[in-house]
C-alpha cells in the first residue's frame, strides 16, 4: 500500500509540475519571485519534450508501482484522469514538438506580458 500512495504522489507531483511549466509564468505577474523557481522548471519541460525525453519521475513512479505490486493503472482518481493526460496512448514524437511548442509559446506569451507591465511601472 505504501508504495502504490508514494506512486500516486510522484502522478499528482509531476502533473502539478507540468501545470508549472505551462502556466508558471503568469504566477510571475503576481509574484515575482516565482521566476527563479519557474524559468528552470520551464527550460526543463521544453526541453524534455522537444528532445523526446522521459521526464524522471516516470521511471519513478514505474518503479513504485511494481514495487506495489501493480502492472498498470487500474482505478482509482490519479490513474483515471491524471495519468492519460500525462501519458497519452497517441503520444508521438511529432506531438511531443506540439506540446514543446505550446509550452513555450504559453511562457514567451506570459513573460511578454510580465515584461510589458514592468515596462509600464505596473
Amino acid at each position: 500500500m505504501p508504495y502504490r500512495l508514494l506512486a500516486d504522489l510522484v502522478v499528482a507531483g509531476h502533473a502539478l509540475f507540468v501545470l508549472f511549466v505551462v502556466g508558471g509564468g503568469f504566477l510571475a505577474w503576481r509574484w515575482r519571485r516565482v521566476v527563479w523557481l519557474h524559468v528552470p522548471a520551464a527550460a526543463w519541460g521544453v526541453a524534455i519534450e522537444f528532445a523526446g525525453g522521459i521526464c524522471p519521475l516516470t521511471p519513478l513512479e514505474n518503479r513504485l508501482r511494481l514495487r506495489a505490486g501493480l502492472a498498470g493503472y487500474p482505478g482509482g482518481f490519479l490513474e483515471h484522469y491524471v495519468l492519460p493526460v500525462l501519458y497519452p496512448a497517441s503520444l508521438t514524437r511529432r506531438t511531443q514538438v506540439i506540446l514543446g511548442a505550446l509550452a513555450l509559446a504559453a511562457n514567451l506569451v506570459a513573460y511578454g506580458m510580465l515584461l510589458r507591465r514592468l515596462r509600464r511601472g505596473a
